[in-house]
């Protein structure tokens, strides 16, 4: 018969259990981003699947990642005709995904997108409903109608049956996280700088507030203060690629700084948190019990953050100054919800006219949602190629370091790796591998849902009185010089 453990033995084995616990609390999940276009395609097919999964198999067993994150495309799985749905592709795919014993990130892509000459586009009936009735897109002042995505509208149906046609993934935790698109590129934001080739970095953008609706909701909202309003078509706002000493709403002491500017900027602003409350709302009732994420994202528009006016922000629904805070009430709309995700990777060399401050901004993003009690999904935008780029992201990750008696005070939810392809093999390979264990903090794979994602709960609308008490500046959280866990160190 065997010995049972001594006393000592098992107080040994009972610390070092906790002692793990308490270091897993510093773990920090890592997704791949699947390519844009290919994984399912328009005809609900898969072109690469085997390599897809080769890949993936890959990926698991030698960097140990965590789960991937896919576009859940509304122009493919509705294209024919309004609840008409077909999820045969994406079941495939995310059966593959369970084999491998991959979490899923997955995002409701309401938008369209092209890139290299690859599109995926609306529905065809909605761009049919479009030439009818071309006020349900965005609108600039010269009457241009972005077709990226929609004005306004609640895609409650279209969840409703990811949901229910889905259920297997969801309920067994492979699911962990739904992502709602919100405006173009899946962000909660404006497209005021549209990627058909009329706006260029680091230009200031054009307000999207020209459609019949939109306007006739600002009229309302001027008789209902009792004051007159700005005037949208004679304001001189400049155009996509002005800078702000061109205009004489953006420069310094502009028209943004009146109370006529002021009035504009925080209706504009407000509607674009109330369309995203609105539609979040119906993403919570459809999947409220569920051990899920619910999350948003916000845009990095870092390029004009050092002047005063802060245009790009404005003219992308973000009504953010050195006195006036723009994203901590995007974060308290969110705060009943779970996360947001935005960029933790950026570009340091952007042209010197572009008053850009990208590592500013991730900081003040970041501190808002952590002020706000809510967790960060951070993304990186453009590929990860050196040491210093994936330094910068473990420091963002965790900006004060790990913390080995449990949770540190400021660390992301998850990161998003952008994203999928052969070059993540053959360039810096290792150095990738590095990167994964340090983000989870040099502890072993672990792939317990339970840990991954918390209980969708219901919850009522966000009002304006909550969101411009928010909106009183406030500082930033201090960040380490360094990463502790360098994959070059």
């Amino acid at each position: 018969m065997s010995e049972l453990c001594s006393f000592p033995d098992f107080r040994r084995i009972m610390e070092d259990i906790n002692r793990k616990e308490k270091l897993f609390l510093n773990y920090v999940p890592v997704y791949i981003v699947l390519p844009l276009f290919g994984i399912v395609a328009k005809d609900n097919k898969h072109a690469e699947l085997e390599t897809t999964e080769r890949n993936l198999k890959r990926l698991k067993e030698e960097a140990c990642i965590d789960g991937v994150m896919v576009d859940v495309w509304w122009g493919i799985v509705e294209s024919e005709a309004p609840k008409v749905y077909n999820w045969n592709g994406y079941k495939e795919l995310f059966k593959m995904i369970k084999r491998l014993e991959l979490k899923i990130h997955a995002l409701m892509s309401f938008h369209k997108s092209s890139q290299n000459r690859k599109t995926t586009s609306l529905p065809s009936w909605v761009v049919q409903v479009g030439k009818d009735n071309p006020d349900i897109y965005y609108t600039d002042r010269k009457g241009f109608r972005n077709d990226e995505c929609l004005s306004l509208g609640i895609y409650s149906d279209y969840m409703s049956s990811f949901k229910e046609n889905m259920a297997e993934f969801l309920e067994d935790g492979v699911v962990g996280a739904i992502e709602v698109g919100l405006g173009p590129n899946g962000e909660l934001c404006y497209p005021s700088f549209p990627s058909d080739q009329r706006w260029t970095f680091p230009g200031i953008g054009e307000f999207q507030c020209y459609d019949k609706y939109l306007k006739k909701d600002y009229e309302n909202a001027e008789k209902k203060a009792g004051h007159s309003m700005l005037d949208l078509s004679k304001e001189k706002f400049g155009d996509y690629n002005s800078k702000p000493h061109e205009t004489t709403f953006f420069k310094e002491n502009g028209t943004y700084d009146t109370e006529k500017g002021k009035f504009f900027l925080e209706w504009y602003s407000n509607k674009l948190i109330l369309h995203g409350d609105q539609i979040l709302r119906e993403a919570n009732k459809i999947f409220t019990g569920l051990k899920i994420d619910l999350v948003a994202k916000v845009s990095g528009v870092h390029w004009l953050y050092n002047h005063p006016s802060h245009g790009a922000e404005l003219t992308a629904g973000y009504y953010n100054l050195y006195d006036r805070d723009g994203y901590r009430p995007i974060a308290r709309m969110l705060n009943k919800r779970t996360a947001f995700s935005t960029l933790m990777k950026y570009n340091k060399n952007a042209k010197e006219d572009a008053l850009s401050a990208p590592g500013e901004l991730v900081k003040a993003v970041l501190s808002k949602a952590w002020k706000e009690g809510i967790e960060v999904i951070g993304a990186n935008t453009s590929e990860i190629i050196n040491a210093e780029g994936y330094n910068q992201v473990l420091l963002n990750a965790r900006p004060n370091g790990s913390n080995p008696k449990g949770k540190p005070k400021l660390k992301v939810h998850s990161f998003m790796y952008l994203r999928l392809s052969e070059t993540i093999f053959s360039r810096n390979y290792d150095m990738f591998k590095k990167f994964v264990r340090n983000m989870h903090a040099d502890q072993d794979y672990c792939g317990d849902a339970e840990k991954y994602a918390h209980e969708v709960e219901s919850n009522s609308a966000i009002t304006i009185e909550e969101i411009l008490a928010a909106t009183k500046s406030s500082g930033s959280f201090k960040w380490d010089d360094d990463t502790e866990a360098k994959v070059d160190g």
